[in-house]
């Protein structure tokens, strides 16, 4: 048996993905990625560009808020499956008369961004769900 201490940082991971129910519509569920705070930070270092403030004669960092968006569904959302047609309605805008309201829509990038873009309801939920640890631990 070794006597050398365990290092904290061999035993951290910087994601985790897991499969959650989306609140308030049976059967649908989002894969959800948990990035530890180092990676969110990196991710949002990504999305900043300095510039110079005319009134304050300063540099300032600026936050690009479409790309950060685009990184982060692209890190934190990796799938979903039971988007019924009929659940978009409630989630934004849509106009989906001439589908089958049962039918699903298919999780692509695309789609992620746009449901984030549009519709609060999911985006307060994905943003919530991915900054409570609690959601990614085994003891849940």
């Amino acid at each position: 048996m070794s006597d050398t201490p365990i290092s904290l940082a061999s035993l951290m991971t910087p994601s985790k993905t897991v499969t959650l129910d989306f609140p308030g519509y049976n059967d649908m569920t989002v894969d959800l990625t948990y990035l530890a705070r180092d990676e969110l930070l990196k991710l949002r270092k990504k999305c900043v560009t300095t510039k110079f403030g005319k009134k304050t004669r300063q540099p300032e960092e600026v936050l690009d808020e479409d790309k950060f968006l685009v990184e982060y569904c692209k890190a934190v959302i990796k799938g979903w499956t039971g988007l019924k047609y009929r659940f978009l309605e409630e989630l934004l805008l849509v106009d989906v008369s001439s589908l089958d309201p049962d039918d699903e829509l298919p999780y692509t990038q695309e789609n992620a961004e746009l449901l984030m873009k549009n519709s609060s309801d999911f985006d307060t939920y994905v943003t919530e769900t991915v900054g409570e640890l609690e959601n990614f631990t085994e003891n849940k």
